[in-house]
């Protein structure tokens, strides 16, 4: 049985959480607790593209701002 993550004629979206994670999703498949559609439905190439585009950072939102936090508490 074919992963259906891995279906390079599958339809997917593109899901999101509050950390700004992204995640490749069947489109078949419900969306979990705590995710959200940002983009699709779309072929998998589409989605990946759109992921690569829009998440550059791959820290959690919670990671990102650290640094700016310990930056403010050192003035």
């Amino acid at each position: 049985m074919t992963n259906p993550f891995d279906r390079e004629d599958g339809v997917f979206l593109v899901l999101v959480n509050e950390q700004g994670q992204h995640s490749l999703w069947p489109s078949f498949a419900s969306i979990p607790d705590g995710w959200e559609k940002v983009f699709g439905e779309d072929t998998r190439n589409a989605c990946i593209d759109y992921i690569q585009t829009h998440w550059q950072d791959l820290r959690p939102l919670n990671l990102r701002k650290e640094p700016a936090l310990a930056h403010e508490n050192t003035e």
